[in-house]
């Protein structure tokens, strides 16, 4: 093999050095075009960038908002009390839902409707009330057994319940299927000799019913 004198090797490092500072230049200039393109982007199109921006922000902002105002305007709650006969049920709900109360019924002593705004046809069964109270003149251990066959088939889930302003009765919580067409939460608690029961017939309600009415329900035993 022929070894390089040495002018031959110092050409060749100039060479390899030039070819390196050629490589880095082009490398330098691809990055500052780049950038530079980068800058003028964001430089033309500053405003639209911002009012994007903005508008996102302004739809979340209004969202947090909606939700608070809808929060707030259920304020200050409203209190109905059942007869003293049947136990003086308590329910405490906001002041945005319509009541409507039939107390006419023997075998449903107390039977309670209420909704946002306007309360539903009672009559039609397509109806799904945000919250359903009931007083009705059978034994706990009847009612409750009204819903074993869902519960039999994993339609329903049941567990104990003790409602936080009557610590001394226990009675049970539901969560599923009510009836063959409707889904929702019920509690069902003996009171005397009859039964309470206190649901929602939509899961869109069921934030209210936990934080709401079940805290505040109540009955003389």
């Amino acid at each position: 093999m022929k070894q390089l004198s040495g002018d031959e090797r110092g050409s060749m490092a100039t060479v390899l050095s030039i070819a390196f500072l050629v490589v880095a230049l082009i490398g330098v200039g691809s990055f500052a075009i780049w950038a530079f393109g980068g800058r003028q982007d964001y430089k033309n199109n500053t405003e639209a960038k911002i009012a994007v921006a903005v508008q996102a922000n302004t739809k979340t902002v209004q969202a947090a908002d909606a939700i608070t105002y809808g929060q707030e305007a259920k304020s200050p709650l409203k209190t109905y009390t059942g007869p003293e006969a049947f136990g003086t049920v308590k329910i405490v709900y906001p002041k945005t839902w319509s009541v409507y109360v039939v107390t006419t019924s023997t075998s449903t002593p107390v039977d309670y409707y209420a909704h946002p705004d306007v309360v539903p046809s009672v009559e039609a069964d397509t109806s799904s009330f945000a919250l359903r109270v009931q007083v009705v003149d059978q034994k706990y251990s009847a009612v409750l057994q009204q819903y074993i066959s869902y519960q039999q088939q994993g339609k329903v889930t049941v567990k104990p319940y003790v409602l936080a302003k009557v610590p001394g009765v226990t009675g049970a919580r539901l969560d599923g299927q009510l009836t063959e067409n409707k889904k929702g939460s019920i509690v069902i608690v003996p009171v005397r000799d009859k039964t309470l029961k206190i649901w929602t017939e939509s899961d869109t309600y069921l934030n209210d019913f936990n934080t709401i009415i079940l805290p505040n329900a109540s009955f003389v035993r």
